[in-house]
């Protein structure tokens, strides 16, 4: 298998995973509700609008790694599929809920290494 298959299967698998979290934030998923506002303070009517515009940016993170993964978009995928699977312990959940989500981060990072991490800022873009 070359890298450009690989890389394919990897922005499938990191496309997937921000459609479905993007859909459980746009229908307000009650117990992600309840994180934010025991991580954040935030009020409930808040918390379920900042989930639900969350959401919506993780369905155009899901479209930019299909349709053409840049640097700033893969970066910012690692930082929150990493931040996203350390909220779970951070609200109370076991650690192994972080341990089992690895992949969230870990499948945008693969695709960064096969694209080139960026050596300069205007490589970002690229």
């Amino acid at each position: 298998m070359n890298a450009k298959t690989t890389e394919w299967i990897l922005r499938l698998a990191v496309a997937g995973e921000f459609v479905g979290h993007g859909m459980f934030a746009l229908q307000g998923k009650a117990q992600w509700v309840g994180w934010i506002t025991k991580l954040s303070g935030l009020d409930t009517t808040t918390a379920t609008t900042a989930l639900i515009l969350i959401g919506a940016f993780d369905l155009v993170v899901a479209l930019i790694i299909l349709v053409r993964p840049v640097r700033i978009i893969l970066l910012w995928a690692i930082f929150w599929g990493f931040f996203t699977a350390l909220v779970r312990p951070l609200a109370g959940e076991s650690g192994w809920d972080f341990v089992e989500r690895w992949a969230n981060w870990g499948l945008p990072l693969a695709i960064l290494f096969l694209r080139g991490y960026p050596r300069l800022l205007k490589d970002l873009l690229k």
